[in-house]
């Protein structure tokens, strides 16, 4: 059965990718040795480079409160921004109140500052970074969201039953939907794993554009706001001078810390071997269960 939306745009929903493996979501545990190798790499994450001040509002994941980003927050803080925690307590989905009271905080810092905000979400904190992006784009200076499903098919993740119990709405809303996959004005960065066990990283790949990139790490999807190789590529990115953003550069060491990205892999490869091919797999990949 075809069950593509046509009020949204580009968003098959008959082409849905598996969320994660009962395996990947039994390796989330590493999140704490990920804390771990954090606070052992602080002193070397000094060296991250550092921002001109501007605010950054760092939105939590589902279920989660300014708690879970206070290690990523210090770390910004540290770095030199104007950091903020989204100050609405437990993140239990988009219920009555909550977007307006977020772009309400959105407009505040902008106003107060004088300066456009950088936005920085985990999870769901993503969706709702891409979100008020799309609504407020002249307050917003770039956008960066970390195992955040911006793409593909909301059910692409282990999560989303808890987001329908906790948010009381469905998963699949084409209206909001189509401010988070929308391409952005400003320059977007989508952080994710191949190992993520609650998000398929997939659907954390954004579309490709001149302010759009993916970045590939090694890390849990709980423990992405305490890994070190998280923390410094946030703060490459937020560290660009506004209007002169150049892609993520991985020459150097970050060639070991940083693999070249699944999605660049597969362009390469379906290039290469041709569209039938690719296709026919592609398609395979995606198909429904019954």
């Amino acid at each position: 059965m075809n069950t593509t939306s046509a009020a949204t745009p580009g968003l098959a929903l008959d082409a849905r990718i598996a969320p994660p493996s009962a395996w990947l979501q039994l390796l989330e545990t590493r999140a704490t040795w990920e804390l771990a190798a954090g606070l052992a790499m602080w002193p070397w994450l000094r060296f991250a480079p550092r921002g001109d001040g501007h605010p950054v509002l760092v939105l939590p994941g589902l279920v989660a409160s300014d708690g879970s980003t206070g290690f990523l927050r210090r770390f910004l803080r540290g770095r030199g921004y104007a950091v903020h925690g989204w100050g609405l307590g437990r993140n239990y989905g988009p219920r009555p109140g909550i977007e307006a009271a977020m772009l309400a905080r959105l407009d505040k810092l902008h106003a107060d500052s004088g300066r456009r905000v950088s936005l920085v979400g985990q999870s769901l904190g993503g969706v709702y970074a891409r979100a008020l992006a799309a609504q407020r784009p002249d307050a917003v200076r770039s956008v960066i969201s970390l195992g955040s499903p911006i793409t593909g098919h909301p059910r692409s993740s282990n999560a989303w039953r808890v987001y329908e119990f906790t948010s009381r709405q469905s998963s699949h809303d084409p209206k909001r939907w189509r401010h988070v996959t929308r391409v952005l004005p400003m320059p977007a960065t989508s952080i994710y794993s191949c190992s993520d066990g609650v998000v398929a990283w997939q659907s954390s790949l954004g579309a490709p554009g001149p302010l759009a990139e993916n970045i590939e790490v090694v890390s849990s999807h709980v423990g992405m706001a305490v890994n070190p190789t998280v923390l410094f590529a946030v703060a490459d990115r937020l560290a660009q001078a506004e209007g002169q953003w150049q892609p993520f550069e991985r020459s150097g060491w970050r060639r070991a810390a940083y693999p070249c990205g699944r999605a660049a892999l597969g362009a390469k490869a379906g290039a290469g071997a041709g569209a039938g091919a690719g296709a026919g797999a592609g398609a395979k990949a995606v198909r429904d269960k019954p």
